[in-house]
């Protein structure tokens, strides 16, 4: 017995060394990120060529790739000469078989076995991106080096992340092949845990909070999650700033329930989802000195000004996008932050990462990007070449002579193309907007028209129009799209040249060009302006957003 106790004691000491061994491997080291991130910077060039190498190679048996005769070849001339432009349009013939079940190498060197789905629909049908774990490796990439710079300047340690982030299942295709939203394969890659723990990024909240089915449920125990382990909360996050206002408006709703709920030990009866209840209720234990204290913070508050730091006294900053469209919400979250910085996140698309913010301190409003040449190859086609084509137009149809990462002069705009492990896609930008209330029939539901250079991924302009609808954070409107007394909401993309159609609309009823602008809202005195939008829209999109 004496012997047999030993003999566990010593392979328990083993366990240990091997646990400690693995946790010392973990251990995040900024300044050798930092230095491997300068180095390949400084020579861009040269590790765009070996990128491109790469993924060529990796990928050469690919179908796509041999049919359009590279034969091997691997350098950017060759590249440019053989493989087109594209977009998810001329890709889905591919994208379809794989999702079919068709399993040999059709876009990639190695089967493709996941798929990202986009979160809207175009015309009721569902867009499939590859995914696989080289696009992983490319997320956990642009985390650290982002990370690294960041935490140079504001350092974290041993803490807790407060992140409003919201996932779902993974489900199979009729072909066998898993498929999901972009952020549901990054949260549910058994890596990611542990990535973000060497990151000192961990989520407070369980898992069953993340990927609960039902969002307010789930923002209701992230707020109860943070206020739990409030002295470890170091940063407070999400994926767009919007869902950080939003988190924190619906707290102003709630707080007095959430003290109620630390106070007795007990859940509040609005959580119904089992798993989401089971986890919560072994954290949930009553806690009344911690109540209170919430309780005398919240009200000694004056409008809710500076509500993050006197809630999570340790928190460094607020962490996520914020630039583009989510610059609307900066005010709300500077008051909401108070004298905390306001971090913007990092510059990517759905088909991939790009660069990350390497230069903390600035302001979002100010925010510059580094691009990360090793984790995808890119191009960038300068806008004057897609001034003169129609949006709806395909890149194979248009002539276009993109330049490489470091050919790109300071001051031009240019659209963006990304090679990458799983494709090669482009991003684009919008030009103008405006929006409608549509009440042609119940219920009704607001139009919001974009024009746009270049050609999106129907992913990305799905994902634009949820994200649109989910803008809107005034309760009432929340509350009426959850009942459906709200319709979803529509984005609309027209054709190129649309808005300046507008312009000359005005100018023949006599206004001036410098007093002209786009009117944000066509209601219904104004029929001419309404059928000009009506008469050139070339796609649309219904948000699935409070489906």
């Amino acid at each position: 017995m004496l012997e047999l106790c030993w003999v566990l004691y010593r392979e328990k000491q083993k366990e240990r060394v091997v646990k400690n061994m693995l946790e010392k491997v973990e251990e995040f080291n900024m300044e050798k990120v930092i230095q491997e991130f300068e180095t390949l910077t400084k020579d861009a060039g040269r590790v765009q060529r070996e990128t491109l190498k790469r993924i060529l190679e990796d990928n050469a048996s690919a179908e796509y790739l041999q049919n359009l005769g590279l034969n091997g070849r691997t350098d950017p001339e060759s590249f440019k000469a053989c493989v087109p432009l594209v977009t998810h349009k001329e890709l889905e013939p591919y994208i379809h078989r794989i999702i079919d079940g068709d399993t040999s190498s059709i876009l990639t060197g190695k089967p493709i076995t996941t798929m990202s789905l986009s979160s809207g629909t175009t015309q009721g049908k569902p867009k499939y991106l590859p995914w696989n774990d080289e696009l992983f490796e490319t997320t956990m990439q642009i985390y650290q080096t982002s990370f690294a710079y960041r935490n140079r300047e504001f350092p974290i340690k041993n803490g807790k992340a407060l992140s409003f982030i919201y996932s779902s299942k993974q489900f199979k295709t009729k072909g066998g092949v898993a498929a999901g939203t972009a952020t549901t394969n990054v949260f549910r890659n058994s890596r990611y845990k542990r990535e973000m723990k060497a990151l000192q990024s961990q989520c407070c909240s369980p898992d069953e909070v993340i990927f609960g089915p039902d969002f307010f449920q789930s923002l209701y125990c992230h707020l109860l999650c943070g206020l739990i382990f409030h002295e470890e909360v170091q940063l407070v996050s999400s994926v767009f700033a919007h869902s950080i206002v939003h988190a924190f408006r619906t707290f102003e709703q709630v707080w007095e329930e959430l003290c109620t709920d630390i106070k007795q030990g007990v859940l509040s009866s609005r959580i119904t989802v089992p798993s989401i209840r089971a986890v919560m209720s072994k954290l949930l234990k009553p806690n009344p000195e911690l109540a209170n204290l919430i309780h005398a913070k919240c009200v000694g508050l004056s409008n809710w000004y500076g509500l993050i730091p006197e809630l999570f006294p340790n928190a460094k900053y607020v962490y996520g996008i914020m630039t583009g469209s989510m610059e609307p919400y900066l005010k709300k979250m500077r008051h909401y932050a108070g004298e905390l910085p306001l971090l913007t996140a990092d510059y990517g698309s759905s088909e991939g990462w790009i660069a990350a913010n390497v230069n903390p301190r600035l302001a979002p409003e100010f925010a510059t990007y580094a691009v990360l040449p090793q984790i995808g190859y890119f191009e960038f086609i300068p806008l004057t070449q897609l001034e003169n084509n129609d949006a709806s137009s395909s890149f194979l149809s248009i002539d276009l002579n993109p330049v490489g990462l470091t050919e790109v002069k300071v001051g031009e705009e240019y659209e963006i193309v990304i090679t990458n492990p799983a494709g090669t896609l482009t991003t684009a930008k919008v030009v103008d907007f405006t929006s409608h209330v549509d009440l042609s029939k119940e219920p009704g539901h607001y139009v919001i028209f974009w024009e746009i250079n270049g050609e999106a991924s129907e992913q990305v302009l799905g994902e634009c129009c949820n994200c649109l609808d989910r803008s809107f954070v005034d309760a009432g409107y929340t509350s009426s799209r959850k009942v459906n007394c709200i319709g979803p909401l529509e984005l609309r993309l027209v054709r190129r040249g649309t808005f300046q159609k507008i312009l000359e609309h005005y100018l023949g009823l006599g206004a001036t060009v410098s007093q002209y602008k786009t009117p944000r809202c066509v209601g219904p005195t104004n029929p001419t302006v309404l059928q000009i939008l009506t008469d050139n829209v070339v796609k649309t999109y219904l948000s699935t957003a409070f489906n």
